[in-house]
């Protein structure tokens, strides 16, 4: 990975926060409802950001908790709820068995070590508590978190980057994964966990209908139709649902 980090390749190594609650996040929190029971809950969101989850969670519980690496960002998250810290996905600062509910969106893929991370958040997640994950499904089509090329980042949604070989495919991508269903399941291998539910999903699409309102209405149908059949295999992220073993 090189060794020097501008603002951009800053976001390369953590990738954007939501910056604004638009359709796509919406449509996240509904399949958060499904699987995970947030009333009056303690949640940890392992990865917050500028806190637009720990917000959403806000009008069903108030026992919210976010854990942010960059200073920044942690800094204008507690405007949303003072229980923010900054520290590293892989040693939470957190007792065992602490949160009913651990949410990681869009997170695991840029720590250094993501098995250790997955671990950890193993550890402060209560017995028959969940672990509810995002995070990029390999055979997207488009890699949305830039290149490296000639040592320079390269920033922009790159198609078929994922589909070349590991060796390649990690020379113009070093600073982010992307799973596939069988590795993302590796990662909590020997954990005390069961798998609740593995699905892949769309994304928002949210720029595409705002400029084209009816194509962008057709595509987001037509995707979201598509995540019950086989092409579900093309969506932009893996949603995994884990609980604790009691």
């Amino acid at each position: 990975m090189p060794s020097t980090v501008s603002y951009s390749d800053k976001a390369a190594l953590r990738g954007e926060p939501g910056y604004v609650w638009r359709s796509g996040q919406e449509r996240r929190l509904r399949m958060i409802q499904e699987w995970i029971d947030l009333t009056n809950a303690t949640i940890l969101d392992n990865g917050c950001g500028l806190g637009t989850y720990l917000d959403a969670f806000a009008s069903f519980t108030p026992h919210r908790f976010g854990l942010e690496l960059e200073l920044d960002r942690a800094q204008k998250a507690l405007s949303v709820t003072p229980g923010i810290v900054q520290a590293k996905g892989e040693t939470l600062p957190f007792v065992s068995d602490n949160f009913d509910f651990v949410f990681s969106n869009e997170v695991i893929e840029h720590v250094e070590d993501d098995r250790l991370a997955m671990a950890e958040m193993v550890r402060v997640t209560k017995p028959s508590g969940r672990i509810l994950i995002f995070c990029p499904n390999r055979w997207y089509p488009v890699e949305q978190h830039g290149i490296y090329w000639r040592g320079t980042y390269k920033f922009g949604n790159i198609p078929l980057v994922n589909y070349l070989p590991n060796s390649l495919r990690n020379r113009l991508a070093p600073h982010v994964r992307t799973y596939t269903k069988r590795g993302l399941l590796a990662l909590f291998h020997g954990l005390s966990v069961k798998l609740v539910h593995h699905g892949r999903i769309f994304g928002g699409y949210d720029n595409i209908e705002r400029r084209w309102p009816g194509f962008g209405r057709f595509l987001k149908n037509s995707l979201y139709t598509a995540e019950k059949t086989p092409f579900s295999v093309l969506g932009i992220s893996h949603l995994l649902v884990l609980e604790k073993d009691s």
